[in-house]
């Protein structure tokens, strides 16, 4: 099979396309020919050496894939050979072929075709797992998400719109904050002007704050939320370390909760799965909540699309097509 390694960490130049064996369906798995993979900000980290894959899973970048069934392993039950799907994958994406287990493998929603399907499992996954299972985010309460722009942040904004919460975002330009809007934003906020903090208090503070930046904006995260309000950090991007005043954390009653999806056992990322096709499914099947993609490239201009994203020129997802 054809798939996209790292020669060595470092920047985008040191992807490169090379032949690995086809893998073979182990006890509980089914291996799928790619049609597409998904790319994500994880994707770079992993690249440059900083977020290895879980111990067992694939060296090969890629977190999330779309295609059909070419084999099934031992056990397995709801798959059959020609079966089209999405996956949610520990790492393999970026391949011609990938084993993955059957739990984290997804129906393509109704109205979706199969390369956008790549689009969906990690954002999907990330979002309903953080936002609702962990966060509780209830309707009529205050949501607000950072990089409403990016593949999970406009995903987040139109779960959290959907099912009935008031929704404030972050973005960076006058266009990613238009989309934001058209997507379902009650309020955006220009990150690069404006204080979110200042307006989330407006409304009452945030009762769910979905966060990529990690230690740049921890403090000002607890000073948006509301009382009993859940910030939930799922990103590095602004570094790992920070000093979080325990009593402004105090006096709100919040809560502050770290999270990761990758490193979570397959009986814990199975059932995601099955709570997303049970909840997010039909909302994409209606069109109240579509996959939103910028670019789709070949497998082999892996190293274009890494460079794609690291500009953050992009809004939506980026595809790789195999």
């Amino acid at each position: 099979m054809r798939a996209v390694v790292a020669r060595e960490p470092g920047g985008p130049e040191v992807l490169t396309v090379v032949d690995l064996p086809d893998p073979e369906p182990g006890p509980g798995e089914v291996v799928l020919d790619v049609a597409a993979a998904g790319l994500n900000r994880a994707d770079l980290l992993q690249r440059q050496g900083f977020y290895p894959p879980p111990p067992g899973a694939s060296d090969v970048i890629g977190m999330e894939c779309s295609g059909t069934v070419a084999a099934v392993g031992e056990g397995v039950e709801r798959w059959r050979v020609g079966d089209a799907a999405c996956a949610l994958l520990a790492g393999g994406g970026y391949a011609s072929k990938v084993a993955v287990p059957a739990g984290q493998l997804m129906p393509v929603p109704e109205g979706v075709d199969l390369v956008t399907a790549a689009a969906l499992p990690e954002v999907a996954c990330t979002v309903w797992s953080n936002v609702f299972m962990i966060g509780g985010l209830r309707p009529d309460e205050t949501f607000l998400v950072h990089g409403g722009a990016g593949g999970i942040g406009t995903m987040a904004i139109q779960l959290a719109h959907a099912l009935g919460a008031r929704v404030l975002t972050t973005a960076g330009t006058p266009e990613k904050l238009a989309l934001c809007r058209e997507l379902g934003a009650d309020v955006a906020i220009d990150y690069r002007n404006d204080d979110f903090v200042a307006v989330a208090r407006e409304y009452g503070g945030g009762d769910v704050i979905l966060d990529n930046m990690g230690a740049k904006y921890l403090s000002r995260n607890v000073d948006a939320l509301a009382d009993s309000g859940r910030l939930v950090i799922i990103g590095m991007q602004g570094g790992t370390k920070a000093e979080l005043d325990i009593s402004a954390l105090l006096r709100k009653r919040g809560a502050v909760i770290a999270t990761t999806l990758r490193s979570r056992p397959v009986e814990g990322k199975s059932a995601i799965c099955a709570s997303v096709v049970e909840h997010v499914w039909p909302l994409v099947a209606s069109g109240d909540v579509k996959p939103l993609v910028h670019a789709v490239l070949p497998l082999a201009d892996a190293v274009a699309a890494h460079e794609l994203m690291s500009s953050g020129e992009h809004s939506g997802k980026i595809l790789l097509a195999v």
